[in-house]
């Protein structure tokens, strides 16, 4: 979800602004999905790399997560919404991994629509960790080198049990895919906008879905 910084300073207000109005622009993708039918929306909130940005920025994102958690959770619960969450969780704020774990639970038997927040998420990392689970199982001998399969691995990710994804929205112009699911996107079709996040709206997601249709998925085939 790019853009919010760049957002924030065409308008001559401090970067906390721009992420508060991108806050905005997951409601408007959320209301997108529940009306075409998409199952799983994965949202790129904080990468491992953000907690270098300067603490005043790092600490107010902390606390709008916390406020979006706080404001949001009546509504996930009354529209079916499951929240879900992947990432290494555990270098969270704790009253920020409190709240988020407390929504998780309660909105677990939701099923219309599952919204994965991505939060202190690395690919390389999600990957990596994966490769340590399964190198334990066969230093204990639990595993031979002809176990180890690309449905073992997906099984280890954070993501295990959520479908790889079908459709990746990039905003803001950014041409990369900054280290996010390395291993899930590998089939996945890449839709730019050069509309920064904020300014994303839904008749946008409409459109990335209209692009998408017209695509020729053959996965490798003729």
């Amino acid at each position: 979800m790019d853009g919010n910084g760049r957002w924030a300073q065409q308008k001559g207000l401090p970067r906390l602004a721009g992420h508060e109005q991108g806050s905005k622009s997951i409601r408007q993708c959320v209301e997108a999905c529940m009306e075409t039918g998409v199952e799983f929306l994965t949202l790129y909130a904080f990468s491992s790399e953000n907690w270098k940005r300067p603490p005043l920025e790092v600490n107010g994102l902390m606390l709008l997560l916390e406020r979006f958690l706080n404001e949001k959770k009546e509504e996930m619960l009354r529209e079916g919404v499951r929240l879900r969450a992947i990432g290494r969780l555990d270098d969270l704020p704790p009253p920020c991994r409190k709240k988020l774990s407390e929504v998780v639970e309660a909105t677990a038997s939701n099923s219309r629509l599952h919204v994965i927040l991505a939060l202190s998420y690395s690919g390389r990392t999600e990957i990596l960790d994966a490769v340590k689970s399964i190198v334990r199982d066969a230093a204990g001998g639990g595993l031979a080198p002809d176990d180890v399969t690309p449905e073992l691995i997906s099984s280890r990710l954070y993501t295990e049990g959520i479908p790889d994804p079908d459709l990746l929205i990039r905003t803001s112009g950014e041409m990369r895919i900054s280290n996010f699911l390395l291993w899930q996107l590998s089939y996945t079709e890449i839709h730019v906008t050069k509309k920064l996040w904020p300014d994303f709206a839904k008749a946008d997601f409409f459109e990335a879905l209209e692009d998408y249709k017209s695509r020729s998925r053959r996965f490798g085939g003729v």
